[in-house]
């Protein structure tokens, strides 16, 4: 069972980045999912969540209005589109999904109760 992230990159402030979260091994379909990010010298936060059923979603502060989360249960993935991206949202990006909550919402998960970790994509934003 692997989520496996990739998207990040180098960009200049102001930019954009498409993370993408894939999902092997069994089906996520049913289970809240989410982004979290770790800056260098800081602890892990939640980014980002988005319901099993993808009606709802969730967004820190930092980033709402910039941020968006979706989600393909067909195809056992999940995205993370991120614009207007400023230097302070540099950090390792991870995915991640609560296999605690079938068919339930992310109320958990952004606690930090996760049960799979993505292994994490690097983003830089230059200034």
């Amino acid at each position: 069972v692997q989520l496996q992230a990739s998207g990040g990159g180098l960009v200049q402030a102001g930019g954009s980045l498409r993370l993408s979260c894939a999902a092997s091994g069994r089906t996520f379909s049913m289970y809240p999912m989410g982004w979290f990010r770790q800056a260098p010298g800081k602890e892990r936060e939640v980014v980002a969540a988005i319901s099993w059923s993808g009606d709802n979603t969730y967004y820190s502060n930092s980033v709402k209005g910039r941020f968006t989360i979706s989600r393909d249960k067909g195809k056992n993935t999940m995205d993370l589109q991120t614009n207007s991206l400023k230097p302070e949202d540099t950090a390792v990006y991870y995915c991640a999904a609560d296999a605690g909550r079938r068919f339930g919402s992310f109320d958990s998960l952004i606690l930090g109760n996760v049960d799979y970790w993505g292994q994490g994509t690097l983003v830089t934003v230059s200034s």
